[in-house]
């Protein structure tokens, strides 16, 4: 590790990160489209998410298919939605803007609204690493028990329902209907039809019961939604959750060097499929929020080299067994 002082190594980092971006946007000189570039973007998540949802029903593609490709599209999504919390995309047209927010939160509905998670994420770059992160606190970070992170990992809104006491003691201005609203009426319906999907066959084997017509058909929509969103984005989201529950830490933390570890461990792979290569790129947001997602993926693999210099960690999922907590190392 570098002997130079944190701010120097953070400085370091950020003239790296920055000086890498100039110089691919001067070869590039499309990278200047940034907004459109982003409106292609979602517009060509939106037809593929279309196009793959048509395919599997008129049975053209298995179920397995279907879900793979739209967890894959949807984590594209998720990009874009990050780049828009940080105003990237269209900022001084509003209209454009916000069909933009409203459109990547279509895709991934179990998700808050953007417009509220914007203020959470924000609110993570000020205070990433401690107990008052609600964005990632919400996503499993900081949790000591294996079972309870698990469970937040793969579903949000039990989680939220088991540590809603929790944060209403350890984080300020929490509220659990202010976090539990800023979800509908997506998020509701969205884990009604999960959670109901999963009652009815669940009854079934128990009780085995004939439905009435209404109720075949609805369970018949039901049952497609399944495939085409809800678990996809169940896949995605625990994909993602997993490696940012991973890699941020938790207590410990006193500048932007000790905020993350970058994940590049080959058992995370298949995660990182879902996620947009999120573990081995999202250090770097760290030091430039305000970069877009693709120039952040291209340059990651100059910019990883410069990060261990200076101090970032890589892999040190040690800090799971404490909890995420980062500690110094043994001299």
């Amino acid at each position: 590790m570098s002997k130079l002082t944190a701010k120097q190594n953070i400085n370091a980092i950020v003239t790296a990160i920055k000086a890498e971006e100039a110089s691919l946007r001067a070869r590039y000189p499309i990278l200047k489209w940034q907004n459109g570039i982003a409106m292609v973007i979602l517009l060509l998540s939106l037809c593929s998410f279309i196009g793959v949802a048509t395919l599997y029903y008129v049975a053209a593609i298995p179920a397995w298919v279907c879900i793979i490709l739209v967890a894959l599209i949807t984590s594209i999504a998720h990009e874009l939605e990050h780049d828009l919390l940080h105003k990237q995309y269209f900022s001084q047209r509003p209209f454009v803007h916000n069909f933009m927010m409203l459109s990547v939160w279509l895709m991934r509905p179990n998700t808050v609204n953007p417009w509220y998670r914007r203020k959470i994420h924000l609110h993570h770059h000020k205070v990433s690493g401690t107990s008052q992160d609600l964005e990632e606190r919400l996503v499993g970070n900081g949790i000591q028990s294996p079972f309870l992170r698990a469970v937040v990992i793969l579903d949000a809104l039990l989680g939220l329902l088991i540590n809603s006491k929790r944060f209403s003691k350890e984080i300020r201005g929490f509220k659990f209907f202010r976090v539990f609203n800023a979800g509908a009426p997506l998020a509701i319906a969205y884990f009604g039809i999960l959670y109901g999907v999963l009652t009815y066959y669940a009854l079934q084997f128990v009780m085995p019961f004939t439905l009435p017509a209404w109720g075949g058909e609805f369970l018949a929509v039901a049952e497609f939604l399944m495939v085409v969103l809800i678990v996809p984005n169940m896949l995605r989201s625990a994909s993602l959750n997993l490696i940012t529950s991973s890699m941020h830490y938790y207590g410990g933390v006193t500048n932007v060097l000790e905020q993350t570890h970058v994940i590049t461990s080959r058992w995370f792979l298949p995660f990182q499929l879902f996620c947009f290569d999120f573990g081995r790129t999202h250090t770097i947001h760290h030091f430039v929020p305000n970069q877009p997602f693709y120039i952040r993926q291209v340059i990651s693999q100059k910019i990883r080299p410069v990060m261990a210099k200076h101090g970032v960690r890589f892999d040190d999922l040690h800090s799971l067994r404490h909890a995420n907590r980062y500690l110094a190392k043994k001299e």
